[in-house]
C-alpha cells in the first residue's frame, strides 16, 4: 500500500522483486514471451538506457524479438517523433527510462506513452532514479509498467518493485512457487520490502521541499565547479534534469586521475574507464555526442537529502585541488 501510494496505483498492481534489474527483466521478458509471436515482436527503446534494459533486450533479440534503439539529442532526450516513426510497424512495447542515471535527463514519458498507446503498444519505464527526486505517478506518466529500485530511495539493497497495470499480461519470468499472487516465484525479502515501504512513505512526504533542497545543493556544486574550471562542460538537459545529479566534463583530463586525486575527500563516479591502455567512454555520453576531450574527463556527482552546504564547499575545494594538481 505504501509503494502504491507513492506511484498512484492499486496495491494489487505492485509486484515485489529482488531489485530494479529483476523488475526490468520481468517487464521486458514477461511482455515479450506472453505476446502472440505472429503479431507483434518489436520493442522500441533508447540508446541511453541502463544495462538492466539493454542486456535483457539483447537476450530477447537472440530469441527473435526485433529491438529498435532510438538515438538521443545532445541533451540525452528521446525525440517523441522518432518514437512515432518507430512504432509504425506493429510494436509490442516501448521502454524508455524516466530519468538517466548518468546525466539526469528526464524523458517526456507521458508524450512517449501516448504515442505508444496510439500504435497499440504497451509502455514501460525504468524509474529507478526518480522517486524522491521527481513525481512518479503512473497515471500522469501513462505507463503500463514501471520499475523501481529500493536502494535509490534510501531503502535496503536487494529489493525492488514492478508496477503492472490492470490487464497487462506477463509470462512468468521465474518458476517455482506462487508468491506475489503467482506472478513471481521465490520467497519474498520481507525485511527489504518493509524497508522499501517505509522509504516510499518518507520520500512521498513533502516532495517539493526536498526537490528544492536537492536542486539548491546541486546548483551550488555546479556553480562552484564551473568557477574552478570555466571551460568545464555540464552534460544533460539544463532544466529537464534530476535535481540531485551533476555530470560534468573537464577538458583533456582523465576521470580516473581526478578520482585518485580526490578519493579521500569526495565520492564520485567516472564517465570513462581505462582498460589495457584504451579509454572506454560511457555509451550514454557517446550517444549524446559529448566530445571525447570532455567525455574522458567526465565525473558524476550526486547530492542527497542529508547533503549540507559545508559538504558542497568541501567537494568544490577537493575538485579544484585535483584540477590544480593535474594541470600544474
Amino acid at each position: 500500500a505504501q509503494v502504491a501510494e507513492l506511484l498512484g496505483c492499486a496495491p494489487s498492481e505492485v509486484i515485489f522483486t529482488g531489485g530494479g534489474t529483476e523488475a526490468n527483466n520481468m517487464a521486458l521478458k514477461g511482455v515479450a514471451r506472453a505476446a502472440d509471436a505472429t503479431r507483434r515482436r518489436r520493442i522500441v527503446t533508447s540508446a541511453v538506457e541502463h544495462p538492466a534494459i539493454l542486456e535483457p533486450l539483447e537476450a530477447l533479440a537472440a530469441e527473435g524479438v526485433e529491438v529498435v534503439i532510438l538515438p538521443v539529442d545532445g541533451h540525452g532526450l528521446v525525440d517523441p517523433d522518432a518514437v512515432r516513426r518507430a512504432v509504425q510497424e506493429p510494436t509490442l512495447l516501448v521502454s524508455v527510462m524516466h530519468a538517466n542515471n548518468e546525466v539526469g535527463t528526464i524523458q517526456p514519458i507521458a508524450d512517449i506513452a501516448s504515442i505508444a498507446h496510439e500504435a497499440g503498444a504497451l509502455m514501460h519505464s525504468d524509474a529507478a532514479q526518480t522517486p524522491g527526486k521527481a513525481p512518479v505517478r503512473v497515471d500522469a506518466l501513462g505507463v503500463d509498467l514501471l520499475s523501481l529500485a529500493a536502494h535509490k530511495l534510501y531503502a535496503p539493497k536487494g529489493v525492488g518493485a514492478l508496477y503492472v497495470g490492470q490487464g497487462v499480461h506477463l509470462a512468468k519470468y521465474m518458476h517455482g512457487a506462487t508468491h506475489e499472487a503467482n506472478r513471481r516465484a521465490g520467497t519474498e525479502n520481507l525485511i527489504g520490502i518493509v524497508g522499501l515501504g517505509a522509504a516510499a512513505a518518507l520520500v512521498a512526504h513533502d516532495l517539493e521541499a526536498h526537490i528544492a533542497h536537492l536542486r539548491a545543493r546541486r546548483d551550488a556544486l555546479q556553480a562552484g565547479l564551473l568557477t574552478a574550471d570555466p571551460d568545464a562542460r555540464v552534460n544533460g538537459h539544463p532544466s529537464e534534469r534530476l535535481p540531485n545529479t551533476l555530470s560534468i566534463g573537464f577538458r583533456d583530463l582523465n576521470a580516473s586521475d581526478l578520482l585518485v586525486e580526490m578519493s579521500d575527500r569526495v565520492a564520485a563516479s567516472a564517465g570513462a574507464a581505462c582498460h589495457s591502455d584504451e579509454m572506454t567512454v560511457s555509451p550514454v555520453l557517446q550517444a549524446m555526442g559529448v566530445p571525447f576531450a570532455y567525455a574522458r574527463g567526465t565525473l558524476r556527482f550526486s547530492v542527497g537529502r542529508m547533503t549540507t552546504p559545508s559538504e558542497i564547499d568541501e567537494a568544490i575545494d577537493a575538485v579544484a585541488h585535483a584540477l590544480r594538481a593535474l594541470r600544474g
